[in-house]
């Protein structure tokens, strides 16, 4: 048996106890409990830090995903060849499965693609990768669709034709509902040229409305691009560990939320240390310091993630540029350095030439991988401090920053032209691109970034037009060049209205052999109020790009007819539009000109220059079979300014050459005649054509062209252009003011 502890032992153990344990205890257990509470206190912030930062960036990245639908649609309404094909009487279904529907799904997920004429009326529908039956569009989509569409005709209506200063290529309208049964983004966007040569009456484009069902793959996208944990949608508000962000249509209908599981650095920490918190208190210092290492490291990540997500708000996707926002974040700032301080800075608009030709022909991917290396050429000819930023499809931007002189931006971009025109190995070829760029210098030419874009635009459109492959700085005469078209385009709208401020004048023809007067070709003058007379190369190419020439040249048709069916000449030419000979309805139009002024099919000869209609034969052709089967005959103006190739005449029915004035100015005393003309006329004479010559203008022109047979003279040396009054005195006819007709 043991022997009982004395009482000593008793006051000596509670003394211990009393004087080193507990108080060791207590202190080691107030560390312990403000380490834990520390620990929580740290973990509920950076929880709480977490959850703010993760909740801004995925509410931004949720808006630019929503907004990402209308991008996707530009890569195939804004389309040269999509125009064609949905205004096409015998429309290839195919063809708008594979390009406007099927890839749609494939390319970017999209769940249901329709295309609406400008009835708003569906004549193509897709729904999850299949084809199906249009009037699907009514019993789905329509009651969201149909407001946007008619929000989007207001917009092209009132739209000014060539503003491209906005975010994207083409105005668009988007809005979020529920499409069977799923919340959705529905997005509506017109089918217009890319070029710029179909020209659209606005409001009359077809319509692409795309739609992207929320609850189903729209999420997982999200998911895996952001690595969210258990995304998913949900009607109701996200329980309190989880978070969400509210998806409201435009009239603040709420649909639901886009949810996931939240990241909880602090959380996580003390999962993971709390069991060494407890199985080592005498460890206690270590523990905090592993406690911060895991803190840091998990707060190091949040800001990698965070990082991650700007980057991607602000950067182009497929090149890694910087894209419009930041561009123009950047270029705001830089703007108002330049301001306060006496340096100059750059701005550059670059646009690709000949691009859709290789994307059309080597196929889309091939087009993304030529951007992307187009992108690296340029990043290479900048320097350091410049910004590069691709802001369309085809479309980029440079800010070139502290230059002492225009010509440091004209040295980048002589730099850039070199490097743009080298080969680009691509799906296995060489590709060749071209660049034209516009420049606008800051602040001289703008101390405004809106301005100073605009301005540079400008200039980018002026290098176009001047031929490409190019690049012009931006003068104030570009600017009131721009003015004086967009008011011509005003004041040629009202002259049209009545007609009155219009007259047809008539330049005869005149027989090469035997000096008669053959016939006429039907010349329009405007006789402005404020500009006087204006020249046709003024107005009519903008009642081309307008849509205005179809209601002008049916004027001028009427006019010409009415007048030559009194005067003793075989044939009046009328000059007649690309955009005309387009619509499908212009031949019956013109037989019925014909056959309300009484002139015989085979006195009318139409005129269309040589370049545009090659390039738009196929759409030209069904009217010149129906028109030639009438009677009607067809001349080529300009003959020798375009292709020039009688292989091309062999597929064409033409009756008439007319050759170039530039070639005939070419005949001048002493010289032995022009080969160029006597070769088109043999080989006119072969292949069954009559050849009239422009621009007659010297005796020896005249003899010339008699000589080498020569059907039809027509030029300055014979008659100036004659008003209708004249013809008439010069047959001896009273002369007769014709009626009116309908413009």
């Amino acid at each position: 048996m043991m022997p009982a502890p004395s009482p000593a032992a008793h006051t000596s153990r509670g003394r211990f106890i009393a004087q080193i344990v507990v108080p060791a205890l207590a202190v080691v257990a107030a560390t312990a409990l403000l380490i834990a509470a520390l620990a929580f206190l740290s973990a509920r912030q950076s929880d709480s830090l977490a959850f703010q930062r993760e909740h801004r960036v995925m509410e931004t990245v949720l808006a630019q995903s929503i907004a990402r639908i209308a991008h996707d649609q530009e890569g195939v309404t804004v389309w040269d060849d999509a125009v064609r094909q949905v205004r096409a009487p015998d429309r290839s279904v195919a063809w708008l499965d594979n390009n406007l529907g099927l890839w749609m799904r494939t390319y970017f997920g999209h769940d249901e693609a329709y295309v609406l004429d400008p009835g708003g009326r569906a004549l193509y529908a897709m729904r999850d990768g299949a084809h199906v039956a249009p009037d699907a569009y009514g019993k789905s989509v329509a009651p969201i669709a149909a407001p946007l569409v008619a929000s989007l005709q207001a917009m092209l209506r009132r739209r000014a034709p060539g503003n491209l200063d906005a975010p994207t290529l083409s105005p668009g309208t988007i809005d979020l509902g529920t499409v069977n049964g799923h919340p959705a983004i529905v997005s509506v966007k017109p089918i217009t040229s890319d070029t710029g040569r179909i020209v659209q009456v606005p409001g009359s484009e077809y319509l692409h409305v795309a739609v992207r069902y929320l609850d189903t793959g729209f999420v997982r996208d999200l998911a895996e691009r952001y690595r969210l944990e258990q995304a998913g949608f949900s009607h109701a508000p996200p329980p309190g560990d989880r978070q969400g962000v509210p998806l409201l249509s435009s009239s603040n209908r709420l649909l639901g939320y886009v949810t996931w599981l939240p990241f909880r650095p602090g959380s996580l920490m003390v999962r993971r240390v709390a069991p060494i918190m407890v199985a080592a208190l005498l460890l206690i210092f270590a523990i905090v310091a592993v406690l911060l290492g895991n803190i840091r490291r998990s707060t190091l990540r949040l800001e990698a993630s965070e990082a991650q997500a700007q980057h991607l708000a602000f950067h182009d996707p497929l090149t890694g540029l910087a894209n419009r926002a930041l561009f123009d974040d950047r270029l705001a700032f830089h703007l108002a350095q330049a301001r306060a301080a006496p340096t100059s800075l750059a701005l550059l608009y670059l646009d690709l030439d000949g691009f859709k030709q290789v994307n059309d022909t080597l196929g889309h991917p091939a087009g993304d991988e030529l951007i992307k290396a187009v992108a690296a050429r340029l990043s290479a000819s900048v320097r350091a401090d410049d910004l590069v930023a691709r802001i369309g499809g085809d479309e980029f931007a440079i800010l070139q920053l502290g230059i002492d002189s225009p010509a440091a931006a004209e040295i980048l971009c002589m730099r850039i032209i070199e490097e743009v025109s080298r080969p680009f190995d691509i799906a296995g070829t060489h590709a060749y691109v071209g660049v034209s760029m516009g420049i606008a210098l800051g602040p001289q030419d703008a101390a405004e970034r809106f301005e100073l874009a605009r301005k540079a635009d400008i200039a980018l459109y002026q290098a176009k037009a001047a031929g490409r492959g190019r690049y012009l700085f931006f003068a104030d005469e570009m600017d009131a060049s721009l003015k004086l078209r967009k008011q011509i385009e005003t004041d040629l709208r009202g002259a049209l209205d009545s007609c009155d401020q219009f007259e047809v004048f008539y330049q005869p023809l005149y027989s090469a052999r035997s000096g008669t007067m053959t016939g006429a070709e039907a010349l329009v003058r405007w006789h402005h109020p404020e500009h006087g007379t204006l020249s046709p190369s003024l107005f009519i190419p903008i009642a081309e790009e307008t849509g205005m020439v179809e209601q002008l040249g049916a004027w001028v048709l009427d006019h010409a007819c009415r007048a030559v069916v009194r005067w003793p000449i075989g044939t009046i030419a009328v000059n007649v539009s690309p955009v005309q000979l387009r619509n499908r309805g212009f031949a019956e139009e013109v037989l019925a000109t014909l056959k309300r002024t009484g002139l015989p099919p085979e006195r009318l000869e139409l005129e269309i220059t040589e370049t545009n209609f090659i390039e738009n034969a196929a759409s030209c052709q069904p009217n010149l079979v129906r028109l030639r089967a009438s009677g009607v005959r067809i001349a080529l103006d300009d003959f020798g300014t375009g292709y020039s190739s009688f292989t091309h005449l062999r597929n064409f029915d033409v009756d008439r050459i007319k050759i170039d004035r530039s070639f005939v100015s070419g005949i001048t005393n002493g010289t032995t005649g022009s080969p160029i003309i006597q070769a088109i006329i043999d080989l006119a004479k072969a292949s069954g054509l009559k050849v009239t010559a422009e621009g007659v203008e010297t005796p020896e022109q005249r003899v010339f062209l008699s000589r080498i047979g020569c059907n039809s003279l027509q030029g300055f040396l014979l008659s100036h252009p004659l008003p209708a009054g004249a013809m008439d005195a010069s047959f001896g006819l009273a002369p007769v003011r014709p009626p009116q007709p309908t413009a």
